[in-house]
């Protein structure tokens, strides 16, 4: 029965019999108690053994949407340019630390789950289909979304076979005077070995037959070259050719003795991650050693140009011992960060968008002329970029010079090339101030650069500490101890990004002033 029917009988509207009233009331007393059963029971919660994502299959996903930055339409086309630059620099990262670090572990049988549940010979399988996909969506971003635009806006990349007669003879002139002087083609044979080619580098990789023997050759493209060329303009339009894709439309006279069989771009990737020795008595010499052995890293990744031949592809992976999984066919051009440089041409300034004009000085020291005093008053937040990073350079430099200031001390973790903070700091070293550094040099990717302003520091007189024993230090923390007029007060500035006026106009962070 119903609950209709239950509701109309117990109203009265429907009358039954004695004996239908007793089966109904049995028929209750089981369902109310079930029920009351139900709801006194505790929830049953479905458990999940391992209820964690892991973190590089994570880390693809987040990749995946700075991706989607470079699709969306809603974006200016050259900073959809530029998000296409970063996820393929994020990704060229990702493989000389995070993939690197998977198949090492598979590599030593290391079979421990990760909280996900996943260990090494699990997960490099899913790690490796997932980037496969992801690669082949990140090319098509440009060959399907961002160059179609860019046609469309009259900004070409043309190969040199497209060309006319004039700017074909540009074209060559450009590759006599000023690339052919630098590039060093590299036979390979019994007596010549496979070169050790650098990280990242992108190449040429050509089949040869000489006298009915057929042999390799590669051909490094020089990074101290701009990656692209523009071409004499034609009409409106801007048009622009690849530096590789000019190296392989002269190959014949680079290798004028030979028969080119066929020729491919090519990119490996190799293990960048230091591994170093934490116990050692020296971690500066063992800085220094593992940078150098991070340029004989393990190829991690092969990329090659889909135009190419199972011959040179064969001879690729045995010459630098990838598998199939390690290795990527791309439509298009190899090495995507072209792009990043590439949208920030001057000409483009109207399709980015306008850059950010950070306020200064911000509005916790507006009016004031003496920043400590404004310390002393109460704290002051900064939050940058939209508030100038400059105020933190100026206390710095107000530190440097003030008479009253006895001491500064400081961790640097990234810093730009041309750091006014560091210059700050051995400006006070030379005022005779007590400076003390402590440089992080385990500060991956940034270790020779860490290197050489902690040298630069501790030959202006400063105090360098070079890190702590089984840790990074991470933290942004700038003490100033300063003699006022009522005893020796302690300014401090707390930061959640580098002490790096670069990267500051860019990524939003905080900082704190505090006598507190």
């Amino acid at each position: 029965m119903g609950f209709r029917a239950v509701r109309a009988v117990l109203s009265g509207s429907v009358r039954l019999s004695s004996r239908a009233l007793h089966q109904i009331s049995a028929g209750l007393k089981v369902h109310v108690g079930k029920v009351v059963e139900f709801l006194s029971e505790p929830e049953k919660k479905t458990e999940n053994k391992f209820p964690y994502i892991n973190r590089e299959l994570s880390w693809m996903d987040f990749n995946a949407r700075v991706l989607e930055e470079a699709f969306n339409r809603r974006n200016p086309i050259m900073e959809r340019m530029n998000f296409l630059g970063i996820t393929e620099s994020n990704l060229d990262e990702f493989f000389m630390v995070r993939v690197a670090g998977v198949q090492e572990q598979v590599e030593s049988n290391y079979l421990v789950s990760d909280p996900s549940g996943l260990n090494p010979p699990q997960l490099l399988p899913l790690l490796s289909a997932k980037i496969h996909r992801f690669t082949e969506k990140l090319h098509s971003c440009l060959n399907r979304s961002l160059l179609p635009a860019l046609k469309k806006l009259g900004i070409r990349f043309l190969r040199p076979e497209e060309l006319d007669g004039p700017r074909q003879r540009y074209l060559a002139d450009y590759f006599d005077k000023v690339l052919f002087p630098v590039l060093t083609p590299l036979a390979v044979d019994r007596s010549r070995p496979f070169p050790l080619l650098a990280n990242k580098s992108l190449n040429i990789a050509v089949r040869l037959d000489r006298g009915g023997e057929t042999y390799f050759a590669v051909v490094q493209v020089p990074s101290i070259l701009p990656r692209f060329l523009q071409l004499p303009a034609e009409g409106s339009g801007q048009d622009f050719v690849l530096l590789e894709d000019i190296v392989v439309w002269k190959l014949e006279e680079l290798f004028e003795l030979n028969d080119i069989r066929s020729s491919c771009a090519f990119r490996i990737t190799r293990n960048s991650d230091l591994d170093i020795d934490e116990d050692t008595e020296d971690l500066l010499s063992e800085i220094r050693k593992s940078i150098k052995m991070r340029k004989r890293g393990k190829p991690v990744r092969l990329e090659l140009s889909r135009r190419h031949d199972r011959e040179t592809e064969v001879f690729l992976k045995e010459m630098l011992e990838i598998g199939d999984d390690e290795t990527y066919e791309i439509s298009g051009p190899l090495d995507l960060t072209f792009c990043t440089r590439f949208c920030a041409l001057p000409q483009f300034k109207s399709l980015r968008y306008r850059p950010i004009r950070s306020v200064y000085p911000p509005a916790d020291f507006y009016g004031y002329d003496d920043i400590f005093k404004a310390i002393r008053e109460r704290d002051r937040m900064v939050h940058h970029p939209y508030e100038s990073f400059e105020t933190v350079v100026d206390f710095v430099r107000t530190a440097a010079e003030d008479k009253n200031v006895l001491a500064i001390k400081q961790t640097l973790y990234r810093v730009s090339g041309h750091s006014p903070v560091v210059a700050a700091l051995i400006r006070a070293a030379e005022n005779g101030k007590q400076v003390t550094v402590l440089v992080e040099l385990k500060a991956r990717f940034d270790e020779e650069n860490n290197l050489r302003w902690a040298k630069k520091l501790e030959q202006a007189g400063c105090h360098v500490i070079y890190g702590l024993v089984g840790l990074k230090i991470h933290c942004k923390i700038l003490l100033v101890v300063r003699r006022d007029e009522d005893g020796i007060r302690r300014y401090v500035h707390l930061g959640t990004g580098n002490y790096n006026d670069s990267t500051a106009k860019i990524y939003t962070d905080l900082g704190l002033f505090t006598c507190r």
